[in-house]
């Protein structure tokens, strides 16, 4: 007795399809990922390695006397309208304006700083809005006084044609060029020394300079000193306003880097 199996051959569909699974399973098996290990990429070691470097600071300073100073004075007119508040204050300033001319103070070191006017009221009634009673007028200027032999006749013969207020002196150096020259060759003295000391002590030596940074200081006025507008002596004579002008600093300070090799 004989057994006989058939297999029946496949169609020309059967055999397309049969292909493209073939074709599908083999781009997936070498699209993925290698499951075995695989040496790490070393680093490039080209990269340029950072100078070595001494980072100092030095600090120069040039004390000067002050040449200039200015002046902050000023008008403060109350009156029942504004017409009269307006020209008693322009009258004062005027007047102000004319001593400090006499002077020999000229009229760019003159300059008008400030003009108000505003109401004034009368809280005391609760009414709302509160009672207008008058006005007041200011005016301010900044005066620059560059004969300082003259500054304290230019305060008491302001406040004398009628100035009301002297809202500060402040003194200064008109060209501190040179001052700030010199100060920056201190500085950068200063900041070498501390770098040679440095390397010294370290056994290195400066090779050069990476870097250079320069701040300087806010300066310092001094301020006038004694009373601006002192009463008359008893024997009627004028008593002068004392003037001090101090002293002022100019000052550099540098960051400098230095190489070392």
């Amino acid at each position: 007795m004989s057994t006989t199996l058939t297999i029946p051959t496949p169609g020309p569909r059967a055999r397309l399809i049969a292909v493209g699974i073939g074709v599908s399973l083999f781009l997936a098996a070498t699209s993925l990922p290698s499951l075995s290990p695989r040496p790490a990429r070393a680093v490039d070691p080209t990269g340029s390695v950072p100078e070595h470097t001494i980072s100092v600071s030095g600090t120069g300073t040039v004390t000067l006397k002050p040449d200039v100073a200015d002046l902050h004075l000023g008008v403060l007119i109350n009156r029942s309208t504004v017409k009269a508040a307006q020209a008693d204050a322009a009258g004062a300033m005027t007047r102000v304006i004319a001593a400090l001319k006499a002077l020999g103070i000229a009229d760019k070191d003159i300059q008008t700083s400030n003009v108000s006017l505003q109401p004034t009221y009368d809280y005391s009634t609760n009414t709302n809005p509160p009672r207008i009673t008058g006005y007041q007028m200011s005016n301010s200027v900044t005066v620059t006084v560059r004969d300082l032999a003259k500054l304290g006749d230019a305060i008491d013969n302001s406040l004398a044609a009628g100035a009301t207020s002297l809202d500060g002196v402040t003194f200064r150096v008109d060209d501190q060029t040179a001052a700030e020259g010199q100060a920056r060759q201190a500085a950068m003295a200063e900041a070498k020394s501390r770098a040679d000391t440095l390397a010294a002590a370290a056994g290195v030596s400066i090779s050069g300079v990476a870097s250079i940074s320069e701040t300087s200081a806010p300066i310092p006025y001094p301020i006038m000193y004694g009373a601006a507008g002192a009463p008359a002596a008893i024997d009627g004579s004028k008593v002068a306003t004392p003037i001090q002008t101090g002293t002022t600093d100019v000052t550099i300070t540098v960051a400098v880097v230095y190489l070392i090799n």
